[in-house]
């Protein structure tokens, strides 16, 4: 009899255990190539990786993304927690249409220039120093703004769009071009931290890079005037510098790139008239 009443005390305390919390994520953004997304992981989450790449939280588990032009279909977001068991959420990339312009050629391609040897080595130094300041990963916070246009314009250039010359494909167009009178003040779309401000670099003339935090970095080319110092905090709304046509450009023109750490996304889907975030 008292084993008995033991064992009836045992499984009463075995019920009354609480049960656990449901581990649950909340999704957003544009889940779209050259969109981004915006998580939270579930509660107890110490870390989370984006296709095995670990990406950086707010203290309220918080974190941000992004898909390149031609990302897969799909990308696996896993939550890590102390006790080391893990929550996945595999999150669908929708695919999109790009412009394309095919031009045949109607004569023979001119032949390739031959190397410049200071041409190249003055290049290699402004791609690392791009490099470097597109690799910025703080913990400023515009990346949760709602981003504003940076110049008002035409549409001169939209991303993702590409040529093909005699059925050689071009490099896609990776950024959004205003074309807009050169003085046109060009002005953060969000809070962030100057990276990168001189020139002319060869290609994209003077150059504002500005990170607005968590891999959310900003480019604005061919600047004719540069306003801002690197390391100075800005916030959306103040003037970065003005449009102009430095560099390798045709004409007046902003050129706007936004990149996550590696991936190039689309400015357009940030402002409102691209769905505002």
């Amino acid at each position: 009899m008292k084993l008995a009443a033991a064992a009836v005390v045992l499984l009463v305390a075995v019920s009354a255990a609480p049960t656990p919390a449901p581990r649950e994520w909340q999704i957003a953004g544009r889940l779209e190539q050259g969109g981004i997304v915006l998580g939270t992981a579930p509660l107890g989450t110490t870390s989370v990786t984006v296709d095995g790449a670990a990406v950086r939280l707010t203290g309220d588990r918080r974190f941000i993304a992004g898909f390149g032009r031609d990302a897969a279909p799909t990308t696996t977001i896993v939550a890590h927690f102390a006790d080391g068991t893990t929550s996945l959420r595999t999150v669908p990339v929708a695919k999109r249409t790009w412009q394309i312009e095919s031009i045949p050629s109607l004569r023979q391609p001119p032949p390739d220039a031959p190397p410049d040897p200071v041409y190249d080595a003055r290049r290699a130094v402004e791609l690392a120093e791009i490099s470097a300041a597109r690799a910025g990963d703080s913990d400023d916070s515009g990346w949760e703004q709602a981003f504003a246009w940076p110049a008002h314009g035409r549409i001169s250039g939209v991303y993702g769009s590409q040529r093909i010359l005699g059925g050689v494909p071009k490099s896609p167009h990776l950024g959004l071009d205003v074309a807009a009178p050169p003085g046109t003040p060009v002005l953060a779309p969000a809070d962030g931290t100057v990276r990168l401000a001189h020139g002319p670099f060869l290609l994209e003339g003077n150059l504002v890079m500005l990170d607005h935090g968590h891999g959310l970095v900003s480019a604005f080319l061919h600047l004719s005037w540069i306003d801002v110092k690197e390391g100075q905090h800005v916030v959306r709304g103040e003037e970065l510098g003005r449009v102009g046509m430095t560099g390798r450009a045709t004409g007046p023109h902003l050129h706007w790139a936004l990149s996550w750490r590696t991936a190039r996304l689309d400015p357009g889907l940030f402002v409102p008239e691209g769905g505002n975030l």
